[in-house]
């Protein structure tokens, strides 16, 4: 195995993770906070780590192939959230607090160990949201160009030419991250431009518009987005999260080339609007007959309070502006199923994915009719092509890591002294990468800051294997996979 250009690539990672602190420390410095080196010790700190690292690996063998895309692949989604709790340690926190903080931050899970936003330090709140936004960035650009590659989960079907892991794959993997970075930005930039004219200060419509696009939920207030609830910024949100759960590689032909086609013409995006939908109207009517049945309140704020969070927990943006888990019962069974749902391959969001939805859906017809007709070909059709065995296996191979890990996570914590539905909300928000649970400890008005060590760190883990699509962290594991 080359480990060599894992190295170079980590260490490059690194000196830019490094470098994105300085407009933290540059914030800090600005509010002459007492707490200001703390950004430009850590910059300093990351960058020399990672120069050491990129230094070192370059030259020699740099030829990859599947092994070293897998490793690379785990490797980074470890190393970069260690680096970038740095400024969390060095502000105080615990190594714990830390990690969790990271680990939410970069897999865009959106749970939080942190109160008392409104009266963090700027630097601080500026850096929750940068993380997220590269966490997502990275997330889209694994998607798109790594994970197709390695087969995982069926990502198969939506392989690249110009991603293809031989030889040294780490330019065309540059290339293709530039190109989706740049649709990012520019999607990004147009969010933080809305929300500012929507009545936000420029520094929340920047973070926001960072952690919106990221699918990822970090806001600089304890009330999350309950805090904007006066001004119109959640209908602004609610079409950008839609937008961060969207294929990005048809969301950048869209957007850089100006061919709305292929995204119209994918099967993903017309399921996602349709299920968003339908979602929608299920718990607007529940909110308007049971919850708020004041003549005083108009249709139209119900519609707006249910569709943000809808799409919030749908996508995996975890943002809250109401404390749906005091809505009943009907609603709390309901908001957990959405936990599970996700967004489309390619995107930000977390979650089952669109597309293995309806695999898995036609997958059971197609099963049930060859019980009834044993003679009958049935091939399971998706995106106008018929799937070969290895792809639905890959699927279900997938749903049965996803069912495994989500149950195992519950049960352990369980353990450490969470009720019923805390355990099994927090692994569902920490699987599907989506943030908030349900229930008084760790629901959309609380945190996970009270829940102990132990269970913060199951929770942790359960997030990094829900964004690495389980599949790469279990191969990574195996013994032979070291014996190559």
């Amino acid at each position: 195995m080359q480990l060599r250009p894992i190295f170079l690539a980590i260490g490059i990672m690194t000196v830019l993770l490094g470098a994105a602190m300085i407009p933290c420390a540059l914030m800090d410095f600005a509010d002459k906070r007492p707490e200001s080196h703390v950004f430009a010790v850590s910059a300093f700190g990351s960058i020399f780590i990672g120069a050491c690292l990129w230094i070192l690996s370059r030259g020699g063998d740099q030829r990859t192939g599947q092994r070293e895309a897998f490793l690379l692949t785990v490797m980074a989604w470890v190393f970069l959230p260690a680096i970038a709790a740095i400024p969390f340690v060095a502000s105080g926190m615990s190594i714990t607090d830390a990690s969790f903080e990271t680990i939410s931050g970069m897999t865009t899970t959106g749970a939080t160990v942190l109160t008392g936003l409104d009266d963090l330090p700027r630097g601080l709140l500026l850096w929750r949201a940068i993380i997220q936004w590269v966490g997502g960035i990275g997330i889209i650009v694994a998607a798109i160009a790594i994970l197709p590659q390695l087969r995982v989960g069926g990502m198969q079907l939506f392989q690249l030419e110009s991603s293809d892991i031989s030889g040294k794959f780490l330019p065309r993997i540059t290339d293709i991250a530039a190109y989706l970075g740049f649709t990012y930005l520019i999607i990004s930039s147009l969010c933080a431009l809305l929300y500012f004219l929507a009545g936000m200060s420029w520094f929340d419509a920047v973070t926001h518009a960072m952690t919106t696009m990221s699918a990822g939920g970090f806001s600089t207030h304890d009330a999350s987005f309950g805090y904007f609830n006066d001004t119109p910024a959640a209908w602004i949100a609610a079409p950008f999260m839609m937008f961060a759960g969207l294929p990005f590689s048809l969301m950048a032909m869209l957007v850089l080339q100006g061919r709305p086609m292929p995204l119209l013409k994918d099967p993903q995006p017309r399921f996602y609007f349709m299920l968003a939908a339908v979602l929608t109207l299920i718990v607007t009517v529940y909110y308007e007959n049971v919850i708020d049945t004041a003549d005083v309140d108009p249709m139209l704020n119900g519609l707006k309070t249910c569709l943000f969070n809808v799409v919030s927990v749908m996508t995996g943006t975890g943002y809250a502006s109401a404390p749906y888990d005091t809505w009943g019962q009907p609603m709390m069974a309901l908001f957990l199923c959405i936990t599970f749902v996700g967004g489309c391959a390619g995107s930000a969001a977390g979650g089952l994915k669109m597309f293995r939805l309806e695999i898995t859906a036609k997958a059971l017809v197609a099963y049930s009719h060859k019980m009834t007709m044993p003679h009958r070909r049935t091939p399971v059709r998706y995106g106008g092509r018929t799937l070969d065995e290895e792809t639905l296996q890959s699927v279900m191979v997938f749903l049965f890591l996803f069912i495994s890990t989500f149950m195992i996570a519950a049960a352990l914590l369980s353990l450490c002294g969470l009720n019923a539905m805390e355990a099994i909300s927090a692994s569902a928000t920490s699987v599907s990468n989506v943030g908030p649970g349900l229930g008084e400890r760790i629901g959309p008005s609380s945190t996970f800051q009270t829940l102990p060590d132990v269970a913060k760190w199951i929770c942790a883990i359960a997030m990094l294997l829900g964004r690495l699509e389980f599949i790469s962290v279990f191969v990574v594991l195996t013994r032979r996979f070291w014996q190559g």
